[in-house]
């Protein structure tokens, strides 16, 4: 005898998904490939292979890397608090993560860049310290880390108000120390959380364009991620050009995110 299921109909159901994704992720990206296509295997090396293009990817991606994991890091702290804590205003700082969700990201890069200008609140300090944080690969940094950040939180979040208190006390009725507690029990139960956390903020990074053209300077070679260097394929009406960084970029990123997602089930698995 059949299983009943809560929602019936796998074959409607099914349907619908994958009209839908079809319709808002597949096609789209077929059709972004096919235009691609329009240039021969030697025109996409020759493309992908630039200078140019090589150095905006090594920025776009090592700044993404590096804005995740930093949010990862400072993401933990955060959920640790809201979580863990009752104090005055934490309902208020708990809203205040959201904010670079609702926030226009080119407001979110015109705020930082006076923010962090050399002139700016924080970037006067930093430049009499000798660092140099609008107009530099720091600042692309910066407003990645900005935007990321929300996601880190936002995911383990709900997953440290499941863990409750209890196994915190367990851990010290066996003589367990504070560390100890936090690195043999809760943290390894956060790692499958903050990786999720971490491909989420890692993914919205690489993408990020109207936070990062103000604050980075766009100085080809040194501060220009690739979104940017689409975008002036597209205004030259280089089409196939900007179709080609796309899908490497595409390809690159699918590659990265599987993995990370392999590695993310591989732990689920264990943690069970």
């Amino acid at each position: 005898m059949a299983k009943p299921r809560v929602i019936p109909g796998f074959g409607l159901s099914m349907g619908i998904t994958i009209f839908w994704l079809s319709g808002i992720i597949l096609i789209p990206l077929a059709a972004l490939f096919i235009k691609a296509a329009g240039l021969g295997p030697g025109e996409w090396w020759a493309i992908l292979s630039s200078p140019r293009v090589l150095a905006a990817a090594k920025l776009t991606f090592g700044a993404s890397a590096a804005a995740a994991a930093v949010s990862v890091v400072f993401g933990l702290l955060v959920a640790w608090v809201l979580v863990r804590y009752e104090f005055p205003g934490r309902k208020i700082l708990d809203a205040i993560v959201d904010l670079p969700f609702a926030l226009p990201t080119a407001v979110a890069g015109i705020t930082l860049t006076q923010i962090y200008a050399p002139n700016g609140w924080i970037g006067s300090h930093l430049a009499e310290l000798g660092i140099k944080s609008a107009y530099s690969p720091v600042g692309v940094f910066i407003a990645l880390t900005f935007i990321g950040f929300p996601f880190v939180v936002r995911t383990v979040q709900p997953v440290m108000e499941d863990l409750g208190g209890e196994l915190e006390e367990a851990a010290a009725s066996l003589g367990a120390g504070r560390w100890t507690t936090f690195r043999r029990v809760i943290f390894p139960m956060l790692v499958p959380a903050l990786i999720t956390g971490f491909t989420l903020a890692f993914a919205r990074a690489i993408g990020e364009y109207g936070s990062v053209i103000f604050i980075s300077g766009n100085l080809p070679m040194k501060t220009e991620i690739l979104p940017l260097l689409i975008v002036k394929q597209l205004e030259q009406f280089k089409y196939e050009a900007a179709a080609v960084i796309a899908s490497g970029m595409l390809i690159v990123s699918f590659g990265l995110l599987f993995l990370i997602n392999l590695l993310q089930r591989r732990l689920n698995w264990q943690t069970r």
